[in-house]
């Protein structure tokens, strides 16, 4: 009966994740790939992935310069618009 126990729990470990899969996919695809875009660019210029850290002059210098780098980007758009057209 050892046998048959082990490949009892092995099938239903992969039935798990299976229905884990599942689950992800399925919130995948349950969100507009505009709410995805936009929780990822908050979580961005949040500094969300520095939030680990301690040291709060680090993560507000991240937020600093992700939105300076912003700022500067949307400039260059405009004036490469503003030249070329």
């Amino acid at each position: 009966m050892g046998k048959r126990e082990d490949e009892r729990a092995v099938r239903e470990r992969e039935a798990q994740q299976a229905l884990e899969r599942v689950q992800g996919d399925s919130e995948t695809l349950g969100t507009s790939s505009f709410t995805r875009v936009a929780e990822r660019t908050r979580d961005h210029f949040s500094a969300r992935d520095k939030q680990a850290e301690d040291d709060p002059i680090e993560i507000w210098g991240t937020r600093i310069g992700r939105s300076l780098g912003f700022v500067f980007a949307i400039g260059l758009v405009i004036y490469l618009v503003a030249t070329y057209f």
